[in-house]
C-alpha cells in the first residue's frame, strides 16, 4: 500500500537575509520521539546572527536551514516507546541535546557537550515550520496555568535560571544585571525568585531602558547618565554582550561574582585589577545544564516568575522575514514571535 508524505509549509533560511516559505514533508515521530504542533516561535540573537553573517560565532549556514530554538507547541503525534499521556499535552521544547557517553556528559555538564547539537542551528533545522519531531524527554510538559506565549519563553528563562545558578545567587543578595533585553530580564526575574533582596537593570538604550521600567519591579539604571555605586552589588549577570558592560564590574563587592550570559563581541576592556585584588569570581554560562528547565518550568508553573508582557509582536510563519527584520532594527520590541500554525 502506497503511503503518502504529508506536506506543510517551513521558513527556510538559504543565506545572509534569504529567508523563503517552503513546502517541505512533514516529520513522522520515531521510536522515543513526539510530533509536536509548534504554536510559538520566539526569535533569539542567534537567529538574528544566522539571518545577518550567515554564522553564529564558529556555527556557519552551509546549507538552507529552518530557524528558530525557542518555541511551545501540542504533541500531536507520538512515536514507539513514547508515553501516550503526551498526546495533547502543551509543552516547551529543550531545544539543545548531547550524547550522553562522554566524560563531559558523564561529569553533569551536559550543556558543554563536544557532540551536542541544537535546534535551528546548522545542520540541525528548528521549529520556523508547522510541526517538528524531537525526543520526548526534550518536550516538557507545561502547566496548565501557562499559554502558549508563556511556553516559549521557557526556554530563555531556562538560560537566567543556569546564569543565577552558575553565579551563586542565594537569599539577600544584591544582584545586577546589564543588557535589558529579553535574556536580561528574564534573568532579573530569576534572580527575584532565586531570593535575591534587590536586583538592579541597566542598559543603555532608551527604549529597552523604558520597557525594563514597565516591566521589572526593582531599580533601572540608565548607564549614560547614572553611575552605579561602587562595590555594593553581590552578583552581577552580564546579558549584553557589550564590551563595555564589564566596566561595571567594579560595582562588585569583594568576593563578588560576575557571569557571562550574553555573547561577548569583541575583546572586552576589563578591569582585571580589581578582579585579581578582591578576588571577584568571573564565570561563564552557555545555555543552561540539566535543571534549569525545571526551574523555569516550576518558577512559572506556580507563579514565582510571571511571563505575560514579554512578548510584544506577533507574525505568521510567512511573514518571517518580516518578524526577523522587526527583531532586529526595532527596539521598542522586547520579544519577537512567529506563530506558525495561526489561522
Amino acid at each position: 500500500m502506497t503511503q503518502f508524505t504529508e506536506r506543510e509549509f517551513a521558513a527556510v533560511l538559504h543565506g545572509p537575509r534569504d529567508v523563503r516559505l517552503e513546502e517541505v514533508d512533514r516529520p513522522r515521530p520515531g521510536p522515543g520521539q513526539v510530533l509536536v504542533q509548534i504554536e510559538r516561535v520566539g526569535l533569539c540573537g542567534t537567529d538574528l546572527n544566522y539571518y545577518v553573517d550567515g554564522h553564529n560565532g564558529p556555527t556557519v549556514l552551509n546549507a538552507p536551514t529552518v530557524l528558530g530554538h525557542e518555541a511551545s507547541g501540542i504533541v500531536v503525534g507520538v512515536g514507539e516507546g513514547t508515553p501516550p499521556k503526551l498526546l495533547g499535552r502543551q509543552v516547551a521544547l529543550e531545544p539543545a541535546t548531547s550524547c550522553g557517553v562522554c566524560l563531559i556528559c558523564r561529569s553533569g555538564r551536559s550543556n558543554l557537550c563536544p557532540s551536542g547539537y541544537c535546534l535551528g542551528s546548522p545542520p540541525t533545522n528548528g521549529a520556523l515550520r508547522e510541526h517538528v519531531v524531537i525526543e520526548h524527554r526534550l518536550a516538557h510538559p507545561l502547566p496548565e496555568r501557562l499559554n502558549p506565549e508563556e511556553g516559549v519563553l521557557i526556554e530563555p528563562l531556562a538560560v537566567g535560571c543556569w546564569a543565577v545558578h552558575r553565579a551563586r545567587v542565594a537569599t539577600g543578595h544584591r544582584v545586577l544585571v546589564t543588557g535589558a533585553g529579553p535574556i536580561g530580564l528574564l534573568t532579573a526575574k530569576a534572580a527575584l525568585a532565586a531570593g535575591a533582596l534587590e536586583v538592579t537593570v541597566a542598559d543603555v538604550h532608551p527604549q529597552r531602558l523604558e520597557l525594563a521600567r514597565r516591566l521589572h519591579p526593582g531599580p533601572v539604571v540608565d548607564l549614560n547618565t547614572d553611575e552605579l555605586p561602587g562595590a555594593s552589588i553581590d552578583r552581577m549577570l552580564e546579558c549584553s554582550g557589550a564590551a563595555s558592560a564589564l566596566e561595571a564590574v567594579e560595582s562588585l563587592k569583594p568576593g563578588g561574582v560576575i557571569a557571562l550570559v550574553g555573547v561577548p563581541q569583541r575583546w572586552p576592556a576589563a578591569p582585571l585589577g580589581y578582579v585579581q585584588r578582591w578576588e571577584v569570581d568571573l564565570v561563564g554560562c552557555f545555555r543552561y545544564g540539566p535543571a534549569a528547565f525545571r526551574s523555569a518550568i516550576g518558577w512559572s508553573g506556580t507563579g514565582r516568575v510571571r511571563l505575560s508582557g514579554l512578548v510584544t509582536a506577533r507574525f505568521s510563519l510567512a511573514h518571517t522575514g518580516q518578524a526577523i527584520e522587526t527583531a532586529l532594527t526595532d527596539r521598542t520590541q522586547l520579544k519577537v514571535v512567529v506563530q506558525p500554525n495561526a489561522a
